[in-house]
């Protein structure tokens, strides 16, 4: 699967895909495909410094089970 953002260009709207996925589908520029659209959901990525703080929020163990908690109800 290869995920893409939908972009404007002058009065089209383009996906562009990654060079590699098209060699690796053998598809080469010119030729007919098929695509299926559907939207996503991209969550942001955290930043190192905000990963280190989330596993030490989630290493405690009163934590965890409070999140454990909301993820079961």
């Amino acid at each position: 699967m290869v995920l893409s953002t939908v972009r404007r260009s002058g009065n089209s709207i383009v996906v562009t895909l990654p060079r590699e996925a098209l060699e690796e589908a053998g598809v080469a520029v010119g030729d007919m495909v098929n695509v299926t659209i559907r939207p996503v959901e991209v969550r942001p990525r955290l930043t190192p410094a905000l990963q280190a703080v989330a596993e030490r929020i989630v290493a405690n163990p009163g934590t965890a089970q409070a999140f454990e908690l909301l993820a079961d109800g």
